[in-house]
């Protein structure tokens, strides 16, 4: 009897390169394999938190930027408000969504660039919340004026209307006048995205916003040079701090004022900040966050020596249990710091001078220890997870930054993701590997952070419908399945959503699955109609609680 070809189309299990029956709503990723496109409110979420340096194994950076821009153009033309509601959410929530600010910046100068009155209103709002230093303002400043300058013969000039000076003058307007003046002591000169010069006296300038009590008029009449120093330090005492920091001329008398005045870093002069002295005192003072940004610093300019007591103080505060909780620092951030530590290099951004550093073993050991005990306030779901991680030849181009500095492939940060959950859920979980196969994974709860950077993913394609079938091949019940990808699925005979549901009737039809990609690549293999599947993205340090919330059924956790 001849095969009937009409035979081999099924609904319960489809190759991932042919789309399910009756899913029009499906599109082709990167390599060819069908998956469901995320909605524009979701794909925008994925620029603003991972943006698109670096770009993916198959998508450039440059076209994964314009793929990314248009998706806000789109966004902005839909619902400009909503648009400024979401980045403002981002920005602001705490612990961070983003790693970094400049996706969100971009969008919020786009929505008042493009944007209708609706939307430059929303924009106008939220820019002091959003912009909340000089340097975001500086790159807010810069990428408007790419998007809504006007072209001159010497380049690009400022189109400064009624409506842009109010949202700017808002920046000024923006909590108390010291704590305004504290803001704008810390960073009064910055560069823009374009690496042009900026000043907040020129944007005061633009702005002329209207101070609303003396304290403020005498802040502004001294940003833009017509109050003397001696006038602002008697009503200010930011400026007063300020002005006594700056008029350090030597590494002694930088110590002294840290000592006794406790100003912070950011007051100082930049000719004492080189001074290794100065980060010795320094090193007890600055709050545990930009501790753990700075150790690249003091270790750069000698700060730390072998035996020296500011290499004592800082391995104590790092290791300081209380101060870690008080501080709130999640072990994500830890592992960031540990990463961006022992790489050796920074590119701040692509006009800076790149940065090196020999890392001290007394302060990668102190960043392991703080990466332990930071795990002190999270409670575990008490449920039963398996996470598979995405090892296929994809996960180890994809290159994630911080702060100029890289942190590993994408394969090398899942695994640490899966070390956590691991961690978290003290033996609820089980993890694998997944490629075409199932592979045996490396991690386990006590996995050594260090171990990771040695790791490679075992190549080939992907099949995420993998972590489903296994799991149902092996009766492994499971409440929770997390999957660690950049969604470029595409060598299974079925699809994930469909696998997912095999196990479902099999098994357990109330599991819950966390998709969480590594790129903001526009599409995911999580069906975006099952109300039990969530897609996240990125290097979100509440990831482990995200994952935690959902599958104890708390879906607006």
């Amino acid at each position: 009897m001849a095969r009937d070809p009409l035979a081999s189309v099924s609904a319960l299990s489809t190759p991932q390169r042919v789309r399910m029956p009756g899913r029009a709503d499906q599109v082709p990723n990167a390599e060819g394999g069908y998956v469901f496109p995320k909605d524009l409110w979701t794909k925008l979420t994925d620029f603003l938190i991972l943006g698109t340096t670096g770009g993916t194994y198959y998508v450039h950076e440059w076209e994964l930027t314009r793929k990314n821009t248009s998706v806000l153009d789109e966004a902005i033309e839909v619902d400009g408000p909503r648009v400024v509601g979401l980045l403002t959410e981002i920005s602001t929530a705490r612990p961070p969504r983003a790693p970094k600010p400049r996706p969100v910046l971009f969008a919020l100068a786009a929505a008042y660039a493009m944007g209708d009155e609706a939307t430059r209103r929303a924009a106008k709002a939220a820019l002091p919340k959003v912009a909340r230093t000089t340097d975001h303002l500086a790159q807010f400043f810069g990428y408007y004026k790419n998007l809504g300058g006007k072209p001159t013969a010497q380049g690009v000039s400022m189109v400064s209307g009624r409506s842009l000076r109010t949202a700017l003058g808002s920046w000024f307007l923006e909590g108390t006048a010291d704590d305004v003046a504290f803001k704008a002591c810390k960073a009064a000169q910055r560069r823009t995205p374009q690496g042009e010069s900026f000043s907040l006296r020129d944007v005061l300038r633009v702005a002329h916003p209207v101070p609303d009590d003396e304290q403020r008029a005498v802040l502004f009449g001294w940003i833009a040079g017509n109050v003397p120093d001696e006038s602002a330090r008697e009503v200010l005492p930011a400026v007063d701090r300020f002005l006594t920091a700056k008029a350090v001329t030597s590494a002694d008398e930088a110590v002294t004022v840290v000592r006794e005045r406790k100003v912070p870093w950011e007051f100082l002069p930049d000719a004492v900040l080189g001074e290794s002295r100065v980060w010795q005192e320094l090193v007890g003072t600055v709050g545990m966050t930009a501790l753990l940004r700075n150790l690249a610093r003091m270790t750069r300019i000698g700060a730390f020596d072998r035996a020296g007591g500011a290499t004592r103080r800082a391995v104590a505060r790092l290791t300081d249990r209380d101060a870690l909780a008080r501080a709130r620092i999640h072990p994500m951030e830890v592992f960031l710091a540990l990463r961006v530590y022992g790489s050796g290099r920074a590119q701040p951004h692509p006009h800076a001078e790149i940065q090196r550093w020999h890392p001290l073993p007394a302060i990668s050991d102190a960043l392991e220890e703080a990466y332990e005990l930071s795990f002190g306030n999270v409670e575990p779901t008490g449920k039963r997870l398996l996470v598979a991680v995405d090892s296929s030849g994809s996960m180890s181009y994809d290159r994630v930054h911080l702060g100029g500095s890289p942190v590993g492939s994408a394969y090398e940060v899942a695994c640490a993701m899966a070390v956590m959950l691991a961690r978290i859920e003290r033996g609820g979980v089980h993890v694998i590997d997944v490629d075409t196969f199932v592979h045996a994974s490396k991690v386990t709860p006590r996995t050594n952070l260090r171990e990771i950077a040695s790791w490679r993913p075992s190549g080939g394609g992907t099949d995420l419908s993998l972590p489903f079938t296994w799991a149902l091949g092996e009766r492994m019940e499971v409440d929770g399945v997390v999957v660690l990808t950049d969604n470029e699925t595409w060598a299974g005979r079925s699809h994930p959503a469909q696998a997912l549901e095999a196990y479902r009737r099999a098994l357990n039809p109330q599991v819950n699955v966390v998709i969480a990609a590594m790129t903001a690549a526009g599409y995911t293999v999580g069906d975006p109609q099952d109300e039990r599947v969530l897609n996240v993205v990125g290097l979100d340090a509440s990831l482990p609680m995200i994952v935690n919330a959902f599958v104890r059924g708390e879906s607006e956790g």
